[in-house]
């Protein structure tokens, strides 16, 4: 039994569950006993990649590059190789991720099981539309190569399918090109939310990424107040300048040492946060050269933030509703969460309409929000639980790799593809999140 391998939101803990590591593609997986579920980096918030009672089947050791075609920018890598390892080999080359969620510190893998979406959806959709072909291990011993062509059932089960059609091996990515590592960008300040609706749709002529950060806890007339990123890859004059390393989260020597205290997160240090992150960014706004590295990861520079949230964990809810109801359903789910426990991190973004070949994918169109909460017990989930409602009630959606909450009700209404992903779960895998939604 092992206690170390937990979510990124350490809540729930997973207690009782056993490890299985895998270090080559020729490697059997158990046939008998417990149930099975591949674990990457442990970067899902919540329970989905938590297997209670059963074994983990962890990836860190199928981490090789595998091929690279610098002409035509596709990638073969195994399964547990991090979204950092490729960046590393692919950047000096002048190709970048498709699509990159807010860490590079997760797995090929764990990307493809949850179908990530990154700044760029409007433009790009998520990043199952970019994966060429993977093989698939079942616990029969069977191996399926999938893509758009072979087998594409099981490709399109697979992309969003939590993990539970078997263990991903490799995987081809087409990555897409850039001229240099740098971005241009421009923080433009909020009003309120009626404000992130018109510079959202603005910016989206243009900015190929786009995101939005909110003061949580300004509310009435100034609801929706924060900042807006927007921005593109660099053109090619900016080729020629040198890498501050010092920008390189990879290298950073931050970290939180240990969990703090449950207390230090209260209204007074939230408001204090985003007192000085508001004017801190403001000054910095109008357009200006980054490195790719701190405007896609600004979390990863602190090694373990998530400890931050003290040693009860944390929740992070992400749901994404419509637009014909997103104002109002915004409105009210940050009211609610204002009111109760105030997020340190509160972010907006649109998706666009760009489907995912992956039946289980969370992204639709509408307006995506993130908040998270420091766990409170009872309390929180209360919380959670309320938002959830609220997001079904505005014909939304709740994101399976950060929820620790929602009702199986809501899980079942909001992907309606379920019972047809049902019949390609490989039978010897499960989770703790997949029991949740099936008692």
């Amino acid at each position: 039994m092992t206690n170390d391998l937990q979510s990124w939101g350490r809540f729930p803990l997973a207690t009782r569950q056993t490890t299985h590591a895998l270090a080559w593609q020729t490697d059997s997986i158990p046939t008998a006993g417990a149930s099975l579920l591949p674990y990457g980096q442990g970067r899902s918030y919540g329970d989905s990649c938590l297997n209670e009672n059963g074994t983990l089947l962890t990836t860190h050791g199928l981490d090789r590059l595998l091929d690279f075609d610098a002409a035509t920018g596709v990638v073969r890598c195994e399964a547990g190789t991090t979204l950092e390892t490729l960046l590393k080999l692919t950047v000096p080359r002048g190709w970048f991720l498709p699509v990159t969620p807010g860490t590079k510190f997760v797995s090929i893998g764990g990307a493809i099981a949850n179908d990530v979406h990154g700044k760029n959806h409007h433009r790009a959709g998520t990043f199952g539309r970019y994966v060429r072909r993977f093989e698939l291990l079942r616990s029969d011993g069977s191996r399926k190569v999938c893509s758009p062509e072979e087998n594409p059932d099981w490709y399109e089960a697979t992309i969003g399918g939590l993990g539970l059609t078997g263990l991903i091996l490799w995987a081809d990515v087409q990555m897409r090109p850039i001229h240099n590592p740098f971005v241009i960008t421009e923080t433009v300040p909020m009003a309120d939310l009626e404000d992130f609706f018109k510079i959202s749709r603005e910016s989206e002529q243009d900015a190929e990424l786009t995101v939005a950060w909110v003061d949580s806890l300004a509310l009435g007339r100034r609801l929706g107040r924060g900042l807006f990123f927007r921005g593109n890859f660099a053109p090619p004059r900016f080729d020629g300048l040198p890498l501050v390393r010092s920008h390189l989260s990879h290298g950073s020597a931050l970290a939180v040492p240990f969990n703090l205290p449950g207390i230090s997160l209260n209204w007074l240090s939230v408001a204090t946060f985003n007192w000085f992150f508001y004017r801190a960014n403001l000054l910095r706004r109008g357009p200006r050269l980054q490195h790719y590295d701190p405007f896609f990861y600004p979390l990863d520079k602190v090694h373990r933030w998530n400890r931050v949230y003290g040693r009860k964990g944390f929740f992070q809810f992400q749901c994404v509703v419509p637009f014909s109801t997103a104002r109002d359903a915004l409105r009210e789910i940050m009211e609610r969460s204002a009111r109760d426990v105030p997020s340190p991190l509160t972010v907006l973004k649109t998706f666009g309409d760009i489907s995912s070949p992956g039946w289980m994918s969370f992204p639709r169109p509408g307006v995506t929000l993130a908040l998270d909460f420091a766990n409170r017990g009872d309390r929180t989930m209360k919380l959670v639980a309320e938002l959830d409602r609220l997001t079904r009630q505005a014909g939304g959606a709740v994101y399976p790799a950060k929820d620790a909450g929602m009702s199986p009700e809501n899980f079942a209404a909001y992907f309606p593809q379920l019972e047809r992903f049902k019949s390609y779960i490989d039978p010897a895998f499960s989770s703790s999140f997949w029991r949740r939604m099936n008692p």
